[in-house]
């Protein structure tokens, strides 16, 4: 695949002892080459849109007759006032400003370049004439003078009234009403519980008034996020056996009350049944038993599986164990989440403003109404499309970006014998190798998830408009469709994190990673089932409750908030934030968690413990390793299950 000396021969080669972080070499090149000239082509676009005039366009603001305000501007053929002077006219102002068409995104209302917004509701046509002369700002048609707006000819050419007092947007040059509740259809359409807009005032004022309060329970959230993983750490052990013992009761409860209730009911005399619903009673009986019968066979099926996975999950509680101390060496890992967000946010504002002058770029055109509109014709107007593949591949790069980094560090801590020898800032280290050998990877990892999101998006796009149209049957191929794509999805998303800790191990190239990736999940299948059921669950039920304990110090403080009543916003969107930052720190331990265990399962393939051919383990995996081996002999066959996980992959080693 374009690999420069690919160090998997190093891996395989029968004459070399496997040496994990050996032979750094670059992989994927032909990849790295295309991502490339794929961002060029991001790149051209925002440049023809810039340079095609759209950006002054999109900041200074346009009329409806094509003039561009704050400049002069050269006349369009056959459009009437077109080539006008606006140098002293800098702002964009609306007629109708309230007329929205929600459809097609975009204000229904002439547009004039005017000196002044303004700042004062003016309520009579004599206010509106009195404020062209005062401030030499005309708000009616080009065609008309001040002394003409309280004539007949003036009808439909000068502002709604009364015209509401407005303000400039900062940058964008547009008088926008500075009184929100003109846009109370907008907001009705966006927010369907508000019907009352003192509801939709208070909500906003609630957030204005408590923003001292809302940044403190953010605040809050984060210190309890970094608490709750130094506690995972200490008290895994006790904590996923808890879980583990809960869940079983549970599952056992509920199977009992639901044999209860089902015993209950058939031994009820007939007479407390309603006489003219003995088929209802007879029915809910049945769903009754149902019920039972599959709590029963759910019960007995996971009382196997714990039984069968006992072991495996020791091998979870020590992965966690052993995580806690990676967090520990390598202390910049909790902050990895906060350089994606920040390097996703910037992407993601130049997308839209590229997006933006998209929408302003191309030719003058005459609508219906005898307005300009911009639009591009040929070829060139299907740009955008370009620029959503873009966005989504993009994004996912920068994803993946992290996932290689963190495998990277977490990789160099597991393989590294001697702590002490450990690089300064093994993260920084992990990014160097990133960018000098495994762009490429990265890039090819990222466009097969880009080439299962675009169809999957497609289609709910096309359920989206037909939605009421399609029969049965077509709503639920098109349903089964957008879901077996995300399970995909979700599918190489988990191969991609693996592939891209086997590239962070050996330096080979995305295929050979993801092979190597998959031979490895599927030779430890129990013990991945351990790890993404007992580990994600304990996950889960950690980000609850950061949310929960955020949420209800929220409660209790704004209970205390006199100045206004409402104060579900301002929860909200604590709530959110609380969820946001947890999911951000748990899911860089769920990560770290993952890499670990695919560093033990190649470390238990390649070693066996033997002199020369040394574990690079933690002690911790290290006991579980030597207990697995203790039970295995005392329980003679008894064991076999769980060494066969054990002695293939070291004899296998006998021939790397």
């Amino acid at each position: 695949m374009g690999c420069c000396s690919s160090a998997s021969s190093a891996a395989q080669s029968s004459k070399r002892e496997w040496k994990p972080l050996e032979d750094r070499s670059c992989t994927d090149i032909p990849w790295l080459l295309l991502f490339i000239l794929f961002c060029i082509g991001m790149g051209f676009i925002c440049g023809f849109s810039v340079a095609t005039g759209a950006a002054a366009r999109l900041v200074s603001g346009y009329d409806s007759y094509g003039n561009i305000c704050g400049q002069k501007n050269a006349e369009l053929e056959a459009i009437p006032n077109s080539g006008m002077d606006h140098t002293h006219r800098k702002y964009v102002f609306f007629l109708d400003p309230c007329n929205l068409d929600l459809i097609n995104r975009k204000i229904k209302s002439v547009a004039l370049c005017v000196a002044a917004c303004p700042r004062q509701e003016l309520k009579t046509i004599s206010d509106v004439q009195k404020f062209a002369e005062i401030n030499g700002s005309a708000l009616c048609s080009y065609d008309l003078k001040p002394s003409e707006y309280a004539s007949s000819k003036a009808k439909g050419l000068c502002p709604k009234l009364p015209v509401p007092a407005s303000a400039p947007i900062p940058f964008f040059h547009r008088c926008a009403p500075v009184n929100i509740s003109c846009y109370a259809k907008f907001a009705e359409a966006l927010i369907t519980f508000v019907s009352d807009n003192s509801v939709l005032h208070r909500l906003i004022s609630g957030v204005m008034t408590s923003k001292e309060i809302i940044l403190g329970l953010c605040l809050l959230s984060l210190v309890l996020s970094m608490i709750l993983m130094v506690i995972i750490r200490y008290i895994s052990r006790i904590l996923v056996w808890i879980l583990t013992f809960l869940l079983i009761l549970g599952s056992l409860a509920g199977t009992g009350v639901l044999w209860w209730l089902y015993a209950k009911q058939r031994k009820s005399p007939k007479e407390t049944v309603i006489p003219d619903q003995p088929q209802v009673a007879e029915a809910n009986l049945r769903a009754l038993l149902i019920y039972a019968i599959s709590a029963t066979v759910f019960t007995v099926i996971l009382f196997l599986v714990m039984l069968v996975m006992r072991k495996r999950v020791a091998l979870t509680i020590a992965l966690f164990h052993v995580a806690g101390k990676v967090f520990i060496h390598l202390p910049l890992l909790v902050f990895q989440p906060f350089w994606t967000f920040f390097a996703l946010v910037l992407f993601w504002v130049y997308w839209i403003m590229t997006l933006l002058f998209l929408g302003t770029a191309g030719s003058a055109v005459q609508n219906e109404q005898g307005f300009v509109e911009f639009k591009m014709s040929g070829p060139l107007q299907y740009m955008w499309w370009y620029h959503v593949v873009g966005l989504i591949w993009i994004s996912e790069f920068i994803l993946a970006c992290q996932q290689m980094t963190v495998a990277g560090a977490v990789v160099t801590y597991y393989f590294t014998r001697d702590k002490r020898n450990l690089p300064f800032t093994p993260i920084l280290a992990s990014v160097n190798r990133l960018i000098r050998y495994h762009l490429g990877t990265v890039a090819k990892g990222s466009f097969i998830i880009t080439l299962v999101k675009i169809p999957r998006m497609i289609l709910m796009y096309i359920h989206s408009q037909l939605k009421g149209k399609e029969n049965a049957c077509a709503r639920c191929v098109l349903k089964s469709c957008i879901c077996c794509l995300w399970c995909l999805e979700k599918c190489l998303n988990y191969l991609n994190q693996n592939a891209y800790t086997a590239t962070a191990i050996n330096s080979t190239n995305f295929c050979t990673s993801a092979k190597d990736a998959f031979v490895i999940l599927v030779e430890n299948a129990l013990r991945v089932a351990a790890i993404n059921t007992v580990g994600d669950f304990m996950l889960f039920l950690g980000k609850v409750l950061i949310v929960c304990s955020t949420g209800l110090a929220g409660v209790m403080l704004l209970n205390y908030q006199q100045d206004y009543t409402v104060w579900v916003l301002p929860l909200i969107i604590v709530c959110l934030f609380a969820f946001l930052v947890a999911h951000c720190f748990l899911s860089i331990y769920e990560m770290v968690v993952d890499v670990l265990f695919l560093c033990f399962a190649v470390d238990t393939k390649y070693n066996d413990g033997s002199p020369g051919r040394e574990f690079y383990m933690d002690k911790v995996l290290m006991e579980f390793v030597e207990n697995s081996r203790k039970a295995m002999k005392e329980a003679g066959k008894g064991g076999v299950a769980d060494a066969r996980e054990l002695k293939p992959m070291a004899s296998g080693a006998s021939s790397a």
